[in-house]
């Protein structure tokens, strides 16, 4: 079995998190771009959304995760018993995820399914793969918003199309390797396709935001539709 050996260091992020929502059991944030989810095994990407809530809120836990480069919405446990109820949520596929995002290139349908299975490759770590024979099934939905040309600096139109992602499996890189899959990189994505603009430029982020997350809240059983508009 191959050994995966993560060399990834993060730069540090200067944004803050923004708390959007919090009680007694559980918290909405806003997570920036550029931050952990959680702390790596190497010293230097000690910094990350647990890190830093964990010294304000001591005993809070992560129930799910958003990639390095995306930011948006993250529900936070203050406890573990509302940790494991939320992942119940979360395993049993009950809890609905909506990403914002710019895809390079005018998406032809308006509306689609991306159905791909992923796999984990170590030789090919941090990159997932497609693979219908050890992958994981995957689905995502995905709906136009509106399809646009950006300027960059040198003045080359950049045909781009706003896109709404709803996963409804949760691989990681889905959404990202599901766009690829598509024919149309997120725009920033370093991992698969879509981070360089014409020329040399590099896009600024990862165009991918998690703007929405529905769930049910385990006390009071109020179905919580948290919204949070995209930076781009």
């Amino acid at each position: 079995m191959s050994t995966i050996i993560d060399t990834f260091i993060a730069p540090p992020c200067h944004d803050r998190i923004e708390i959007l929502y919090q009680d007694n059991h559980l918290m909405l944030i806003n997570k920036p771009a550029g931050l952990l989810s959680l702390s790596g095994k190497n010293p230097q990407n000690l910094d990350s959304v647990h890190h830093r809530l964990v010294q304000i809120f001591p005993g809070c836990t992560l129930v799910h995760r958003l990639d390095f480069g995306t930011s948006g919405l993250m529900v936070i446990a203050r406890n573990k018993a509302i940790n494991a109820a939320l992942c119940q949520q979360f395993s049993q596929r009950t809890v609905t995820k909506v990403y914002s995002a710019l895809l390079c290139g005018h998406l032809d349908d308006d509306e689609g399914v991306i159905e791909a299975s992923i796999a984990r490759d170590p030789a090919l770590f941090p990159l997932m793969s497609i693979c219908s024979i050890n992958g994981k099934p995957a689905r995502s939905r995905y709906r136009v918003v509106e399809r646009f040309y950006q300027a960059p600096e040198d003045g080359t139109l950049l045909p781009l199309t706003r896109v709404q992602l709803t996963p409804e499996t949760g691989r990681t890189h889905q959404l990202r390797i599901h766009c690829q899959r598509l024919g149309h990189p997120v725009l920033g994505c370093d991992l698969y396709g879509g981070r360089l603009l014409p020329g040399s430029e590099r896009a600024p982020r990862l165009m991918l935001h998690a703007s929405e997350l529905h769930f049910v809240h385990p006390i009071s059983e109020e179905v919580i539709k948290a919204r949070n508009a995209s930076p781009f």
